[in-house]
């Protein structure tokens, strides 16, 4: 934020004829208003920075909604399997993101296709990055190393855990997020000159660039190592594997509900910026605002509309069927909360539900077994959000988020003709074919190496026991859940068959 220059020799003139006087007095003025014109501009950097920060702290207490989400959806046998990955994907993702993540992703000048500056924050602060910007991108960066944790949850061996994830911070995920999010990426529509389509990629908090990379590095992690044993019978038919704590999965849920209100309204990055003339109340404050609105709507829509279309399929109410349908509501919106209007909100989350649900049952059809859904969940939502957005960005939204000039496209269904569909297409292709060719790999050959999947005894027994030295609860029979059984309390004459766990 730069201030006007005092103009103390005009200033001089009208102070009277004594030139003299005139100039001293002038030049006491000029530097008082200069004085406190840079008060008013260090305490718009410090509010903008307080803003980015509490944001990064709302996005980074997601990691506990993964955590709670994941614990709850696994068995009780895997419990501090699950939570301890999820305390490795942070760590390790913190130390790859600041070694090489944060300059592959954000290290200007550079060019379209990968950053080259500011290795292990060498360089940083500048003009334009400071360390609060590092902090809210590596906790975008670890959310997509949790998303592919799900995926391939109760078989894992952890050392597969510790690689895939420092990949995924550190290479795979900041070339995605340079391509659609730096100033010099190839896509972006933060460019100013030769936008992809005239447009650029318009994904504003990540439905592509986040929710889509670990979507998919989970689907090639879990194709690769196979379903669960028990999840699919001998004739091919799905068996349900279900968590054993639909409380954890409860406040999982509400707590990334509550991280979500820093990872989409918080990707403005700063909120002191004003629509138009000076003084108004309409702002980037305003924006910021209508971006939590979207978000509420899509995930609520989707909430409401799995718990419906799951009933009619089921027979059931579902609680864990609802959590995730509100998670894809989320994941789906998140590209476009900035330039859509509340109403267009409501549609994404109705169809991201719809979405979610036929992405399931295909899995089923096909054999695939993905404890938590994320694979589908962030994948194919947001492969939605993405198409989304260029049907319904809105042109004045578009115009106050991204610049640019009169005429740039927006939605298709809003009057802004074909053009920014055309680019979020290309953005869905890159982004399969960028984790396809860089994590399929990485999980095919950790297979090879024996290091991927664990053994079958291992795995009916429960990782807590056979890699981490215990359960992650205290049981009164240990004997019995070494063997991934858990026997229920009957009453006299009442049936005593064993359930698995």
């Amino acid at each position: 934020m730069s201030l006007q220059a005092c103009p103390a020799a005009q200033l001089a003139q009208h102070l009277g004829p004594n030139a003299s006087d005139a100039s001293a007095a002038a030049a006491l003025i000029c530097d008082q208003f200069t004085a406190v014109g840079n008060k008013f501009n260090d305490t718009a950097f410090a509010v903008d920075s307080t803003y980015l920060l509490f944001s990064a702290y709302l996005v980074f207490s997601m990691q506990l909604g993964f955590a709670m989400l994941c614990a709850g959806s696994v068995r009780a046998k895997n419990t501090m399997n699950i939570m301890l990955t999820n305390v490795l994907d942070a760590a390790a993702g913190g130390i790859f993101y600041y070694l090489f993540g944060f300059a592959f992703a954000w290290g200007a000048p550079s060019n379209g296709f990968i950053g080259k500056h500011f290795f292990g924050l060498k360089d940083v602060p500048t003009e334009s990055i400071d360390y609060s910007n590092f902090l809210y991108q590596w906790a975008f960066a670890i959310a997509a190393a949790g998303i592919t944790s799900g995926s391939i949850a109760e078989r894992t061996q952890f050392v597969a855990y510790l690689i895939y994830s420092s990949f995924l911070t550190g290479f795979v995920y900041p070339v995605v997020s340079h391509w659609f999010w730096s100033v010099d990426g190839w896509a972006s529509a933060f460019k100013t000159h030769n936008l992809l389509f005239s447009t650029g990629v318009i994904d504003f908090a990540g439905s592509g660039v986040v929710h889509m990379v670990g979507g998919v590095a989970g689907l090639w992690g879990a194709l690769i190592e196979g379903p669960r044993i028990g999840r699919f019978d001998h004739a091919g038919r799905a068996v349900a594997l279900r968590g054993h704590s639909a409380s954890l999965v409860v406040l999982g849920t509400f707590m990334l509900w509550f991280g979500w209100y820093g990872f989409n309204p918080g990707s403005f990055n700063k909120i002191l910026v004003t629509y138009g003339d000076s003084g108004s109340y309409y702002g980037q404050w305003s924006a910021v605002g209508r971006t939590a609105v979207t978000t509420t709507l899509a995930g609520s829509t989707a909430a409401l509309t799995t718990l419906f279309g799951k009933r009619v399929i089921s027979g059931h109410w579902n609680v864990t069927d609802v959590c995730n349908g509100l998670l894809g509501g989320f994941a789906a919106i998140t590209a476009g909360c900035s330039v859509v209007e509340p109403w267009a909100a409501i549609v994404c989350g109705f169809i991201a539900s719809v979405v979610l649900i036929a992405c399931n049952r295909l899995a089923e059809k096909v054999g695939f077994d993905d404890p938590l859904e994320a694979a589908q969940l962030h994948g194919g939502c947001g492969a939605w959000g993405v198409i989304f957005t260029a049907l319904f960005a809105k042109k004045e939204y578009v115009y106050e988020v991204y610049g640019g000039e009169s005429g740039r496209p927006h939605g298709l269904f809003m009057g802004g003709g074909g053009k920014l569909l055309g680019a979020h297409v290309i953005q869905i292709l890159v982004i399969v074919g960028w984790v396809s060719a860089t994590m399929g790999p990485l999980f095919w050959a950790l297979n090879k190496m024996k290091l991927l999947r664990i053994s079958a005894e291992d795995e009916l027994a429960g990782m807590d026991l056979t890699r981490h030295g215990g359960f992650a609860y205290a049981y009164e029979d240990d004997d019995t859940h070494r063997h991934g059984i858990q026997l229920r309390k009957v009453e006299p004459n009442a049936s005593s068959t064993p359930t698995t766990e």
